[in-house]
């Protein structure tokens, strides 16, 4: 009877489990900065997550403990982030163009909501691609 040796070569990053928060993978960059890969986490609030936590907010991602990682857990969990926040402003931007607010046409008609110009900008949005005009001059074709 033969057996096959198999050898099993185990890394410390293939044993390491990642944190999640949200069924988000948090990467292995500063806190502050990991952090803000949570849609509706920006900068400022994962500063303030680490200042609530009482957490370096230099240390990476990976560094952290077990309380460490549930206190942060616990922290952000309490706001509205992924799927929650996103459900909630495509349910406000439904109830604009339902009601026939002015910013639920623009948003209707994928043109920008906030005043700003349409001349030259957001053209590519509308479709609307110019080229550039050059000399003016057309060019005389030979026969």
């Amino acid at each position: 009877m033969l057996f096959a040796a198999t050898h099993v070569i185990n890394n410390a990053k293939d044993n390491f489990e990642y944190m999640r928060i949200a069924g988000i993978t948090i990467p292995n960059k500063r806190l502050t900065y990991a952090l803000t890969v949570l849609y509706g986490v920006s900068l400022s609030r994962a500063q303030n997550i680490c200042k609530q936590t009482g957490i370096d907010p230099t240390k990476k991602a990976d560094d952290l403990t077990a309380e460490e990682e549930n206190e942060i857990r616990r922290v952000v969990e309490s706001f509205k982030i992924e799927g929650d926040l996103k459900r909630e402003v495509s349910g406000n931007i439904k109830r604009l163009k339902d009601i026939g607010a002015y910013r639920g046409l623009r948003h209707g008609k994928r043109l920008p909501v906030r005043g700003q110009r349409t001349k030259t900008n957001s053209r590519t949005v509308r479709g609307n691609v110019r080229k550039t005009m050059g000399s003016g001059r057309r060019k005389v074709e030979k026969t």
